[in-house]
């Protein structure tokens, strides 16, 4: 089923076949998307016909969930609006002055040391769009179809590594065209989604639905690896403030907002410190997350490569006494274990760990069709088929 997205480093696209298949026995209608981050499985969800509540802290998370799940309009009616920016003469303003470089003979390392994330045509074209965006809708989910538009076609055109942190030494061959947007694919349908920009512990007493969808962050299970480099809110900063246009204080040599420092921004899934007892904060979270959720069942989303491990995860389940079917599979490599300044963390003996992903089908209302008890079935993303509904049978 195809959805949108930026590149994004959580990013679920491949598992959504498998996903949907697993759901489609059950006999629900409402699904919450809980850490709905780029909302490609809200996405899926609404176009299989489901009646999808998203959640997410990112500004930018909300901008994409209003465009894909509230929105109502269909793409004609912004074509011309669309016709209309892409027109637009760049001019040099905030984000040329911060994001924007020559060529500069391929170097985007530039004369205050600092890598840019694109080139001053594109930057400026991002000044001049950003600011009249908001002098030609007044509505905000108008406005969130053309920010996402908008984000959508600087993310086609940047020099970085796949998120905001670091940048490309070299200007990326794609840096060097000029960005143009385009209507997303709306889906219009006469569900009434909702959509939240709440932390997700603020939120569950509020929503109950048949179906709970969680992806969390996963931190990382490498003791090595610095806590900074796995905050989900440092890597997209930039489309933060293409949403509130705010103009924000800068730190640091990727130019990053103040306001996405760890200790302001990280979320407690991302925590990296343990308990009096040595385990992970991140585990009393996830226990705590599945038990206060109000669903018939919860599919949790989780990597071997995270925080809390498989072990771990099923521990909490027996101590909260639900039913769980699981499904193993083999998943592409995150990005950061392809990024240069990562080697040092790599190199202690997770090299050779396979990535895999874990979907943990979890039973709560003891009334609803059962799930099998902890049983594992394994099943290759490599496929080029769907995956056949037989292996998806854990109940």
């Amino acid at each position: 089923m195809e959805t949108e997205g930026i590149k994004y480093t959580g990013s679920k696209r491949e598992i959504i076949p498998t996903l949907l298949e697993l759901v489609r026995p059950l006999n629900v209608h409402t699904v919450f998307d809980g850490f709905t981050g780029t909302t490609r499985v809200a996405q899926a969800f609404k176009k299989a016909g489901y009646q999808v509540y998203a959640n997410d802290v990112a500004a930018w998370s909300k901008i994409f969930g209003d465009c894909y799940l509230l929105n109502t309009k269909p793409a004609s009616y912004y074509q011309p609006i669309i016709d209309h920016l892409n027109k637009l003469p760049g001019k040099s303003g905030w984000f040329t002055e911060n994001y924007g470089g020559e060529p500069n003979g391929g170097s985007a390392i530039h004369k205050d040391g600092k890598k840019k994330m694109w080139q001053l045509h594109n930057t400026m074209k991002l000044d001049a769009t950003r600011e009249e965006i908001d002098n030609v809708v007044n509505d905000e989910i108008e406005k969130s179809v053309l920010l996402t538009s908008l984000i959508f076609a600087m993310d086609k055109v940047d020099s970085s590594v796949g998120h905001h942190v670091s940048y490309l030494k070299q200007w990326a061959p794609r840096a060097y065209k000029t960005m143009k947007m385009v209507v997303p694919k709306l889906i219009v349908d006469d569900e009434e989604h909702r959509v939240f920009n709440k932390e997700i512990f603020d939120l569950l007493d509020d929503v109950e639905v048949d179906l709970a969808y969680y992806d969390p962050p996963y931190g990382s299970s490498n003791e090595l690896m610095p806590p900074s480099r796995v905050r989900y809110a440092s890597y997209y900063h930039i489309w933060k403030t293409v949403c509130l246009n705010d103009k924000p204080k800068l730190t640091g040599a990727a130019n990053r907002r103040e306001d996405v420092s760890d200790v302001i921004a990280g979320s407690v899934f991302e925590e990296f410190r343990k308990n009096d007892d040595g385990r992970y904060l991140v585990i009393d979270a996830l226990k705590k997350l599945i038990g206060k959720t109000k669903a018939k069942y919860i599919v949790l989303s989780y990597n071997n490569n995270g925080r809390a491990t498989f072990d771990a995860i099923t521990e909490i389940l027996r101590e909260l006494k639900m039913k769980c079917s699981i499904l193993e599979m083999d998943y592409r490599k995150n990005v950061m274990a392809t990024m240069a300044w990562t080697n040092e963390w790599l190199s202690s003996g997770h090299e050779d760990i396979k990535n895999k992903e874990f979907l943990f089908l979890i039973q709560k209302d003891k009334s609803a069709k059962p799930v099998g008890n902890y049983k594992i079935e394994k099943v290759s993303l490599r496929e080029p088929a769907i995956v056949n509904q037989q292996k998806l049978a854990l109940f």
